[in-house]
């Protein structure tokens, strides 16, 4: 992502985890009916996972220096891993997938995507906007 505009970094990676979350979503459905499986989730998406992906890397850091302060306990280096999701129910069978549970956060997640991938496009607008030369 060398080189790009930051807000368009930032949205790609935002379009990027959502794919990623979709698919994650997708296996949980297509297991409904495996025993023992248990539903996964993406960790959700993180300001702080963002920047770290985009490359940008900070000259001037923070530090706790009053037990006053607000700490920041960080986030896990692998930021789409999947994790399982805490479910409402389980099957006698060992089953975790709910199906209604996993088609909301299915719907969701694509409303969601379709929104970053919208702000992306009018961003692209913009440049090329900016970029035309006056007649």
């Amino acid at each position: 992502m060398a080189g790009d505009i930051s807000f368009l970094a930032a949205l790609k990676t935002g379009m990027r985890w959502h794919q990623a979350r979709q698919r994650v979503l997708a296996e949980n459905i297509a297991n409904a009916n495996t025993v023992g499986y248990q539903a996964r989730d993406l960790a959700p998406l993180s300001f702080q996972s963002m920047v770290r992906m985009t490359g940008f890397r900070p000259t001037i850091t923070t530090a706790v220096t009053d037990s006053r302060h607000l700490g920041f306990a960080g986030q896990p280096d692998s930021d789409f891993a999947a994790e399982p999701a805490a479910g409402y129910e389980v099957t006698p069978d060992g089953n975790g997938v709910t199906l209604e549970e996993q088609m909301m956060k299915l719907t969701a997640n694509q409303l969601d995507h379709q929104a970053v991938t919208t702000l992306y496009a009018r961003g692209l607008g913009l440049i090329r906007t900016a970029l035309k030369r006056n007649p």
